[in-house]
């Protein structure tokens, strides 16, 4: 149950139909339905943070008192920073926006134009890679709850993500090979990123891993936000996309009342 395989596997098949599902469909077209993902998938990315890897992150981190709180939050910091950084270089990560272009229901624009495929393509995979670190960090960590959880946050974020990548990189391509090409690549980083994080942490000293998982916490805040908050502050579509958001938390909760429930909250 906390094998990295299993993590691995799963996260390259979610990558890959994510993706090449637009690619040979007309799914695309429905992008009502990709918003509502996106917002509960936020939603539980947000408490996957909040109820699962900080606080697992700070026990571990803490352990021995090699980490001072300054070192703790620096870590978080350090990891939506990261995000913010890359965003705001142009390597964006948040590709969906491009469906949204072209829509008259929005009172504002916030699409991101700028980068060119690869770059978006780079971005997506450094963001993916980010995801396999919190899998791979919580899977050396022992914790089979922690480890569920994180996956789960990232297998629900990751579909809609490579969706949107397929979208914009028929959009950017010209030839079907190369958008197939971007969608294996994506696919690639967080299963390749989940083993070296893994084999890399499991012989490390806890407050490492602990230091790991809360810089992969601030990656999480980061994408969560930023991928909710436009349509959050959009007067039309705000309360909706709320709505999701509140719903994905509403779930994460609930799976952990379950695993709690179930004893499986002690497994280590």
């Amino acid at each position: 149950m906390n094998s990295p395989l299993l993590y691995a596997t799963l996260a390259l098949l979610f990558g890959l139909i994510g993706g090449l599902l637009p690619i040979f469909s007309k799914i695309k077209e429905d992008t009502s339905r990709l918003k509502m993902l996106t917002g509960i998938a936020s939603g539980i990315i947000i408490a996957s943070a909040m109820l699962v890897i900080i606080p697992e992150g700070f026990e571990l981190a803490s352990e021995g008192g090699h980490a001072g709180t300054l070192i703790l939050g620096g870590a978080i910091l350090a990891g939506f920073a990261m995000m913010l950084i890359l965003e705001g270089s142009g390597i964006g990560h948040a590709v969906h926006e491009e469906h949204h272009d072209h829509e008259h229901d929005h009172g504002h624009s916030h699409v991101h134009h700028g980068p060119s495929g690869w770059m978006l393509v780079l971005g997506l995979s450094l963001h993916a890679a980010t995801d396999g670190l919190a899998i791979g960090a919580a899977a050396a960590s022992g914790g089979v709850t922690v480890t569920a959880a994180v996956a789960l946050a990232v297998l629900i974020h990751k579909a809609p993500a490579a969706f949107s990548l397929g979208v914009f990189s028929m959009h950017e391509r010209t030839n079907r090979n190369d958008s197939i090409r971007d969608v294996v690549i994506f696919s690639l980083a967080t299963p390749v990123m989940i083993f070296v994080a893994y084999h890399a942490l499991t012989d490390l000293e806890h407050h490492m891993i602990g230091l790991a998982m809360l810089f992969s916490a601030g990656t999480f805040l980061y994408v969560a936000t930023v991928d909710t908050l436009p349509d959050i502050h959009n007067p039309v579509a705000g309360r909706k996309a709320l709505m999701h958001v509140i719903l994905g938390m509403i779930i994460l909760v609930t799976l952990l009342l379950v695993a709690d429930s179930l004893g499986l909250s002690q497994l280590h």
